[in-house]
C-alpha cells in the first residue's frame, strides 16, 4: 500500500540539518520539495546567520533558482553586481554562465530566512568564478541520489583520446 501524500509543509514544522563549511559558510536547511512530493522542482528552506552565507559565488548551467526572502536581510552578488535585499523580496538566477552567477550573504543582526526553489536536471554543471572551479553531477531520471559527481578546474582537463586503447 502507498503511503498518502501530504501536500502541505508547515516551514516552521520542517527538520532543519545544519550545515557548516570553514568560517564563512553555514546555515540550518530543510528539504520541501521531497516532504510535499515534488520531482522536478527542487525547494528548500534556509536560515543563515549573520555575517555567513550558504554557499559560493556559482552559476548553473541547467537549472533556474529563485529565492523568496522571508526575513532578515542580506547582499545578493548577482554578476558583477550587488544588491541589498530585505524579507518580501524575490531573487532570480537564470541558467547561464558567469554573467548569471550568485550568492546570497547575510549582513543584517538577525539570521537571514529564505526558500530557495530551483527547476531540477539530471545533469548539471555548475561554476565557481571566485575560485575557477566546476562541478558536474549527474543522476538517473527520477532519482535523488547522484551516481556522478566531479569538483574539478578546467586547467587539469585530459585530451578526449588519453589512455584510449586502439580500436579491438
Amino acid at each position: 500500500m502507498t503511503e498518502k501524500l501530504n501536500p502541505v509543509a508547515r516551514l516552521d514544522e520542517l527538520p532543519l540539518e545544519p550545515f557548516e563549511q570553514g568560517e564563512h559558510y553555514r546555515s540550518l536547511d530543510a528539504d520541501i520539495s521531497d516532504r510535499v512530493g515534488l520531482t522536478q522542482i527542487g525547494a528548500a528552506l534556509c536560515i543563515v546567520p549573520p555575517g555567513k552565507s550558504a554557499c559560493p559565488f556559482h552559476n548553473h548551467h541547467a537549472e533556474d533558482e529563485m529565492f523568496v526572502i522571508l526575513e532578515g536581510e542580506g547582499t545578493y552578488r548577482f554578476g558583477p553586481d550587488s544588491h541589498a535585499v530585505q524579507a518580501g523580496d524575490v531573487l532570480g538566477a537564470p541558467r547561464g554562465g558567469p554573467a548569471h552567477a550568485h550568492k546570497l550573504t547575510n549582513t543584517g543582526s538577525i539570521p537571514l530566512k529564505y526558500v530557495a526553489i530551483s527547476s531540477k536536471s539530471d545533469t548539471e554543471i555548475c561554476e565557481y568564478p571566485d575560485s575557477g572551479k566546476f562541478l558536474a553531477t549527474t543522476r538517473l531520471p527520477g532519482k535523488r541520489e547522484r551516481m556522478f559527481r566531479y569538483v574539478g578546474r578546467q586547467e587539469s582537463e585530459v585530451d578526449y583520446w588519453e589512455g584510449e586503447t586502439s580500436a579491438d
